[in-house]
């Protein structure tokens, strides 16, 4: 008597590989959730010579590290204000949105603090007072200029000169600002992310006397993000010497070596030493910290790893999942019924 055959049933695929199955397309997500995060801005800059504020008031703070608080009475008052974190940042006085704009768009008496719309509290460096340090120089003297190139990016620099009449403890508007030079794309010397490294122009100051500020607004053409300078100089025949620091008046050499074999001195000090983080709570709620260039990294770098983790998690998993499929196939003699 024949006995009829029963048909052969699939292999049995267990409930394990199917959850893997669903890791994997789990993991593509991720991949490609990662390879469409921009990557962030990373562009820092004020003027090195003459002295931006926030550069100066960082010096005069490197120069008294063990108190954490400059001698200038002013960057003194500032870090009071506002602790040291802004000053372990002094290249960040930024708006990430300001496009070019300038009078109209920054309101007067913020023009040092990038409108006060910077990650981190530059507000107290908007203050209208005479005791900021001070650069020394000559009406009619060739300047050359050097702005910090923290994080290179192209772009053009608008160089204002407050106007005669300028009273330095009034707060500073654009109705006091005389523009006097733009410059576009220019040369640079020294690498991005170290103190030394700057763009370089010349620039014929105008005729001045007494007190006065110049400034600066950085204009990237391949973002919206702006920065801004302020200097404060005064013309009475100096040629870039600099008062009102820790040591009394220094030549622009020796202000710019001012504290430079203290302990925060490094690349890395500059945006997490010890003093850094226990200003934190001064940053400004919205801030998400240094930026990659700041913290010395690369935000194509850090992008391409963690999108290469995600790849290798991917990878990991069809290979489980196909080794799971392959110990959880029941196998099938034909002739002799398959599992019910």
């Amino acid at each position: 008597m024949n006995v009829p055959r029963r048909p052969a049933v699939r292999p049995a695929v267990r409930p394990t590989a199917r959850r893997a199955a669903g890791l994997v397309g789990a993991a593509g997500l991720a991949v490609a959730a990662v390879l469409a995060v921009p990557s962030p801005a990373a562009a820092h800059g004020v003027a090195l010579m003459p002295g931006s504020r926030t550069y100066l008031c960082y010096k005069d703070l490197l120069a008294n590290s063990s108190t954490q608080l400059p001698t200038n009475p002013a960057c003194k008052a500032a870090v009071q204000a506002a602790g040291t974190t802004p000053l372990y940042n002094w290249f960040a006085v930024l708006d990430s949105n300001a496009g070019g704009r300038g009078e109209g768009y920054v309101a007067d008496g913020t023009l040092c603090s990038a409108g006060d719309r910077s990650p981190y509290d530059f507000s107290p460096y908007d203050a209208a007072r005479t005791d900021w340090p001070l650069t020394h120089l000559t009406a009619g003297a060739t300047l050359q200029v050097k702005y910090s190139n923290w994080a290179q990016h192209p772009g053009r620099f608008e160089v204002y000169v407050t106007k005669d009449g300028f009273d330095p403890e009034r707060p500073l508007g654009w109705s006091d600002l005389e523009k006097v030079q733009t410059v576009q794309d220019p040369p640079h010397d020294g690498g991005p992310g170290t103190e030394a490294g700057h763009y370089y122009w010349d620039l014929t100051l105008p005729e001045r006397t007494g007190r006065h500020m110049v400034f600066v607004q950085w204009v990237r053409s391949d973002s919206q993000e702006n920065f801004f300078s302020c200097s404060d100089v005064v013309f009475d025949g100096g040629n870039g010497e600099v008062t009102g620091l820790t040591g009394g008046e220094q030549s622009a050499t020796e202000a710019s070596a001012l504290g430079t074999g203290a302990a925060h001195g490094s690349h890395a000090s500059m945006t997490s030493g010890p003093h850094h983080a226990a200003s934190a709570p001064n940053e400004r709620p919205d801030a998400a910290g240094p930026s990659p260039a700041a913290s010395g990294a690369s935000p194509a770098g850090a992008l391409t790893g963690v999108g290469a983790s995600a790849a290798v998690l991917a990878a990991s998993t069809v290979f489980y999942v196909r080794h799971r499929r392959r110990t959880a196939e029941v196998p099938v003699t034909p002739g002799r019924p398959g599992p019910r």
